[in-house]
């Protein structure tokens, strides 16, 4: 692995070099950015994912309930383009399986919409929409928008200061864009991390002065949900059961499984479309556990054998304040 590290290098010291002239040139004003009158709090990371991005914008939308909440994505793997107001309705192929599992669990709490144009987006959304704060998914690196909060996730196990640039890492730009945030979270911490793994954590990222870091872990719910009833993981203790991920990182999510039951592991890849044959091979299994968002993507097979496990963001001590 180290010596593929080192034949890719030069290609990232590229790549390097390309997203770093591209972010001087918006720092400099010689490309433009749009401010708005209203937060716009954009969340992100500088991995290529995996970090725990919508559990945080579930968290946020916790956050900052009773406002009246936009959240804009891009709405990636989807098979359309332009920009779409969602709907409870509508499928993962047409908004994306991430904006869809938000949409369903909020509601009409929240206005939601995919465009991969996010100024695009932004301006639709106040035209038609009395908002009073937006959320930007995935938006790190877009940077036409100039947000009035960053909001940066790395993950406990890969710090983006222990990370490469692509193609020899996983970073989309340079560590130094981490300067750009306002708060810092480290995600998927073990939850109890103590507080001399948190002050080494804050050492090794050299915080700048006003930055804020917080710490946290996922936190699982106990019980399964199915297309019409619940079965809880007690019940399940020590069973061998199918558990299905398409997402990028699926170790902690197997590891507390573990936990309780016996796994075969059915993985995919991240935001995987799935065939007529895997839903079959799934439907013939005896009970399937999955993630939320893959979930999303299997509703519509109608598998009385499916169940998810909902997760969301706990954090280590106090929570971030925007």
């Amino acid at each position: 692995m180290q010596e593929l590290r080192l034949l890719l290098y030069p290609f990232s010291v590229l790549y390097d070099g390309i997203t770093s002239l591209r972010n001087y040139a918006f720092d400099r004003g010689v490309l433009g950015q749009k401010e708005y009158d209203i937060p716009i709090i954009a969340v992100g990371n500088l991995s290529t994912g995996g970090t725990g991005k919508t559990p945080m914008i579930e968290f946020l939308i916790r956050h900052f309930a009773g406002k009246k909440i936009g959240v804009l994505s891009r709405g990636y793997g989807r098979t359309t383009s332009g920009y779409i107001e969602l709907s409870e309705n509508d499928s993962p192929e047409k908004i994306g399986d991430e904006p869809l599992q938000i949409k369903r669990k909020f509601k009409d709490l929240i206005v939601s919409a995919v465009c991969e144009k996010r100024v695009d987006g932004i301006e639709r959304l106040l035209k038609e929409h009395q908002l009073e704060v937006i959320l930007l998914d995935d938006a790190f690196q877009h940077r036409y928008v100039k947000a009035s909060h960053y909001v940066l996730l790395t993950s406990y196990n890969m710090l983006y200061v222990d990370d490469h640039v692509l193609p020899a890492g996983n970073l989309r730009e340079s560590r130094r864009g981490a300067r750009r945030a306002q708060t810092i979270i480290v995600t998927k911490c073990p939850a109890a991390i103590s507080n001399i793994q948190m002050n080494e954590v804050k050492m090794k990222l050299k915080l700048l002065p006003g930055q804020q870091v917080y710490f946290s872990y996922i936190g699982y719910e106990r019980a399964l949900q199915g297309m019409d009833h619940k079965i809880f993981l007690d019940d399940l203790k020590g069973k061998e059961v199918t558990v299905v991920t398409g997402i990028a990182k699926p170790k902690p999510f197997l590891k507390h499984l573990k936990e309780f039951i016996k796994i075969e592991h059915l993985q995919y890849s991240d935001h995987h479309n799935f065939t007529l044959q895997e839903v079959e091979t799934i439907r013939n299994k005896k009970i399937v556990i999955t993630t939320e968002k893959d979930f999303m993507r299997l509703k519509k097979y109608k598998l009385r054998n499916l169940y998810y496990l909902a997760i969301q963001i706990e954090f280590v001590g106090k929570e971030p304040v925007l």
